[in-house]
């Protein structure tokens, strides 16, 4: 019995964490499948969709597009990311007795870490100049 508490402890933070990620995701499959089931049953029928409907429908595909101020959202928000990284990196290396004693280490390896955001952040706002749709 103590062999199995370790197992079942493994089991449920994995499987949380899964059904936190997939949850959302199957259930939001679920609702569009059985949408376009009601649609597909009342075109055989023969009735009319109204405007709300169709709109409805195609809210999620034009919503996805990528547009010049989600790129510029996104880029800021990943510079940010970056530079608060890197500015962590800096204020631990200060020490806590007042002393600047960098010695060399400025950053420990968080200063690289802090390079993929940034580098990620300004890939985003380069992408902004050149999406032509706009919000």
């Amino acid at each position: 019995m103590e062999d199995f508490i370790p197992l079942v402890a493994i089991l449920s933070v994995f499987g949380s964490i899964t059904a936190i990620i997939f949850g959302p995701t199957y259930l939001k499959f679920r609702e569009r499948r059985e949408t376009q089931e009601t649609v597909r049953r009342a075109i055989d029928k023969g009735q009319d969709l109204p405007p709300e409907v169709l709109d409805a429908l195609t809210k999620d595909v034009t919503k996805n597009l990528p547009s010049r101020t989600r790129d510029i959202r996104r880029g800021i928000i990943w510079l940010a990311v970056g530079i608060g990284i890197a500015a962590f990196g800096l204020i631990n290396d200060m020490g806590f007795n007042g002393e600047h004693d960098w010695g060399g280490n400025v950053g420990d390896g968080l200063l690289g870490v802090a390079a993929i955001p940034v580098t990620v952040g300004l890939a985003y706002l380069v992408l902004s100049f050149f999406n032509k749709n706009k919000d």
